[in-house]
């Protein structure tokens, strides 16, 4: 007899669970308000970017550029494919407008600087990549701490940029409702038409970072192919010399150096009162010569760069009048023979001033502020230009490279006294806040003064034994600007924004006539005025000289220049 198979009872069923509608309403705006939580995030973080390097309504203009592609981060897509690449598109625009501002950032914080202002484009162009590199070694630290800003804004905006597009991806699933409100929706639209009107304004387009930095290098290209054929300028410079039609103003041989040297900064000069001996030769040639010999106490240079501050000086202070003269063309024109010897590498420099000489000879031919080529090399072409017996007259200009950053690269190796010394200056670095790094650093550029002094030195040496007793010789030396180490703040290098940037050391020397007494070498000197003092040196008369700019003449009369820094008093 079969058995009869007994079932368990099934369980009761339980109660279905409905959610309550609050519940159901928060499920389904939840992808909703994660896909504008994300938007938000990006913008906010695409906005402290633009407000570093922006001021004022730059800010709002650069906002609604950067909307759209920020707002369609919210837009529900249903293809994987498209969502990756809208996710990609979206960090490269935030990342775009984030390194944009950090670039401007950098440069207002370093320089003061716009990164389309004629100093920036003038050292972009003339800049090679080595060079570049080698910068970046010397200021490693402000990149760093810049670049890890930027890699924060990098790692912010992909999680946030990944989070909004899972957001807008659960928007469209099924049964997931997107509406916006009426109020978003206004806001939304009233972005998108403020966006529409910056694109439409060239001025506000132009600030885009993708068309700004273009013609930024579009710029940068054409300054550097001005630079590499000036010979139709030089060409018409020379006619102008000739029609001026300068000439000597007393016979018989003559002899004129010009020595420009590279950032120093001349209270790190013992000569000027400095703790530390940095200039002892100097200061012998200043005991032996007497009256022949002045030091300007309160030197200044109108520009805290090579570039501006060379073209001002070789134009007489007047590099943006129409068809301004050349020093040196004027100095051939009146029957000089014109040497340029340089330790530099510099296309620029060679192609603006250098070209005007009869002989170029370029010393240095390493590029970059790594260069190794110490001022010395120099010497002998000194001397064989002092040899030269085709002429009576001669103009020879010597550039040095000076202080020029790196430091430790302008004086041989091992030769720094001031190493690890603690003296009164490094106390006074101590007591004053500054860095070890800012410490160090001021060790290195007073050693590469310290051999500095000997070239300048001797430059001035063979300048005073040339020649025959009677025959005529002047000597001059000035800085083309000066450098911020530790003096007025806590860094090291070019500093437009403080006043070590334009301090500067200029000493004249000639074997007749005695120079202004004390108190005359304490009036200010500004070296975009340097060409008129050198054309009293060379003993050139010309139909438009300025005895009020003239710092040798007794009608000399000073006006401060214009420059970006507050000066208490430029007679200290």
């Amino acid at each position: 007899m079969p058995r009869c198979r007994i079932r368990p009872p099934r369980p009761p069923a339980l109660p279905r669970l409905i959610p309550f509608p609050s519940e159901a309403s928060a499920a389904r705006n939840a992808p909703r308000q994660n896909a504008l939580f994300a938007c938000a995030a990006v913008g906010a973080t695409l906005l402290a970017f633009i407000a570093l390097g922006h001021d004022g309504r730059r800010i709002a203009q650069l906002a609604m550029l950067a909307a759209p592609m920020v707002l369609w981060l919210a837009c529900p897509l249903r293809s994987v494919r498209l969502r990756r690449m809208r996710a990609a598109l979206v960090w490269l625009w935030a990342m775009g407008f984030a390194l944009d501002g950090v670039m401007r950032a950098y440069l207002l914080d370093t320089y003061q600087a716009a990164p389309d202002g004629a100093m920036v484009l003038g050292a972009a162009a003339n800049t090679n990549a080595r060079e570049s590199t080698e910068y970046l070694r010397m200021h490693w630290r402000s990149a760093a701490v810049w670049s890890a800003a930027l890699a924060a804004a990098a790692v912010l905006t992909g999680m946030f940029v990944r989070r909004g597009a899972r957001a807008a991806s659960a928007s469209v699933a099924p049964g997931v409702r997107t509406r916006l409100s009426f109020w978003m929706k206004s806001l939304v639209l009233a972005v998108l038409l403020l966006a529409c009107l910056a694109y439409a304004s060239k001025p506000w387009r132009r600030l885009h970072p993708a068309v700004f930095w273009t013609q930024w290098s579009h710029s940068v290209h054409a300054l550097r192919a001005a630079w590499a054929d000036q010979q139709q300028v030089r060409d018409r410079m020379m006619v102008r010399a000739r029609e001026i039609a300068p000439v000597p103003s007393e016979a018989g041989p003559s002899t004129v150096v010009l020595v420009i040297t590279d950032s120093i900064n001349r209270d790190n000069m013992a000569l000027y009162g400095y703790g530390r001996p940095t200039t002892p030769r100097l200061l012998a040639h200043k005991a032996q010569a007497g009256g022949q010999m002045a030091v300007l106490q309160n030197a200044w240079s109108a520009d805290a760069s090579t570039l501006p501050a060379l073209r001002n000086m070789f134009h007489f202070g007047l590099p943006e009048s129409e068809n301004p003269p050349h020093l040196l063309s004027l100095a051939r024109a009146a029957g000089y023979k014109v040497w340029w010897i340089s330790n530099h590498d510099d296309l620029a420099i060679e192609q603006q001033h250098a070209r005007f000489a009869d002989v170029v000879d370029m010393v240095n031919r390493t590029p970059g502020r790594a260069s190794a080529s110490l001022d010395g090399e120099i010497l002998d072409c000194m001397q064989e230009a002092l040899q030269d017996a085709s002429t009576d007259r001669k103009l020879i200009v010597v550039h040095l490279m000076g202080a020029h950053p790196h430091y430790s690269l302008r004086f041989p190796e091992n030769a720094n006294p001031f190493d690890d010394d603690v003296d009164a200056v490094e106390t006074g670095l101590v007591k004053d806040g500054r860095s070890a790094w800012v410490r160090r650093f001021r060790q290195e550029y007073d050693a590469a003064l310290l051999y500095h002094d000997f070239v300048v030195s001797e430059l001035l040496q063979q300048t005073r034994s040339t020649g025959q007793p009677h025959d005529y010789r002047a000597w001059m030396y000035l800085s083309d600007h000066g450098q911020e180490v530790g003096h007025g703040s806590d860094r090291a290098g070019h500093s437009p924004s403080t006043a070590s940037g334009y301090r500067i050391p200029a000493m004249v020397w000639r074997n007749r006539e005695a120079l202004p007494d004390g108190a005359a070498q304490r009036q200010p000197f500004r070296s975009d005025w340097t060409a008129w003092t050198l054309m009293d040196l060379l003993k050139i008369h010309w139909s438009h000289q300025m005895p009020e700019r003239n710092v040798l003449d007794a009608a000399y009369r000073w006006q401060a220049p214009k420059i970006p820094v507050a000066v208490e008093s430029f007679s200290r």
